[in-house]
């Protein structure tokens, strides 16, 4: 063979060499994939049910709050959650639900680039130096979490958020720079998640009992009867009583009854004794689900 055609040959293989996979790669061939939230409407948020079904983030007024580390989170069967970080409020949910919102178009684990500004517009809140503190520390907070999350036979073990800075755009702008972890995914696989009427929760601001309630049941396409006993340890409440529970409970109650009348989606409730009983109207998505059980 000449040397031309040797060089030919040698380059040749050269070239199948690298293209051919290595072996042990077979299992991580998806580690490229791009991974996208499933989309959904800008009236509504979608949140995986571990934690609107949960105390994770708990229905508790302004204050402070302890640090945990490992804590298991009490929450509905077939959920398990051991969390570790400062306690979690309805405010911190609102939150990471429109950071969700907002990167739900693009590749999860991407850079999400939003201003300060966007922010809290769409959490509907105007722009001034106290709601950016506010804002700052609940950016934080998600940020300095550890989760480690079981439903069925997916699990999660993160932070809420993955990565966080904060920078200038030329005009001076405050930006956030976030990323998520893209193993979220998972938490929204199968029926693990629900949409959330936004105009509901956001006119049931300032009411976390009532914010964690109307959540709660959002996740159920057929209600349930629960005991005030089940749902005080679910939502984490801080009340020093079942007696004072209950009655912020009936509170909570009638604040979802007229939030969710005035968006023409029905809700009522019966106190029987200690029994909470529950009557919704299923959204669509639901509507089926209930169908495919028949």
């Amino acid at each position: 063979m000449s040397v031309p055609s040797r060089l030919a040959q040698l380059k040749e293989n050269w070239k199948r060499s690298i293209a051919k996979p290595k072996e042990g790669k077979a299992e991580d061939e998806d580690e490229d994939e791009v991974v996208t939230l499933p989309n959904w409407p800008e009236s509504v948020r979608r949140v995986p049910n571990i934690a609107l079904r949960s105390a994770l983030f708990g229905a508790i007024g302004k204050g402070g709050r302890p640090y945990v580390e490992q804590v298991e989170i009490n929450s509905l069967g077939g959920i398990s959650i051991y969390y570790t970080g400062v306690l979690l409020d309805q405010g911190d949910l609102d939150v990471w639900e429109t950071v969700l919102h907002l990167a739900r178009m693009q590749e999860l684990g991407s850079e999400c680039r939003v201003t300060a500004y966007r922010l809290l517009k769409v959490l509907g809140k105007t722009d001034t130096g106290k709601n950016r503190k506010i804002l700052d520390k609940h950016i934080s907070r998600l940020k300095a979490t550890a989760l480690q999350i079981k439903v069925g036979r997916f699990s999660y073990e993160g932070s809420f958020i993955n990565e966080v800075y904060r920078a200038q755009d030329e005009r001076s702008e405050r930006i956030y720079v976030i990323r998520l972890n893209p193993k979220l995914h998972v938490l929204f696989n199968g029926d693990q998640y629900t949409n959330v009427n936004w105009s509901i929760r956001q006119a049931l601001h300032g009411k976390p009992l009532a914010q964690w309630v109307h959540g709660f049941y959002s996740t159920h396409a057929r209600s349930y009867d629960y005991k005030v006993e089940t749902l005080h340890q679910l939502c984490g409440s801080r009340a020093s009583s079942l007696s004072d529970f209950k009655k912020d409970l009936r509170r909570s109650l009638e604040a979802v009854v007229r939030a969710s009348t005035a968006e023409g989606q029905p809700f009522s409730y019966l106190l029987e004794g200690n029994l909470v009983k529950v009557k919704t109207s299923p959204s669509a998505s639901q509507l089926r689900h209930l169908a495919k059980k028949r």
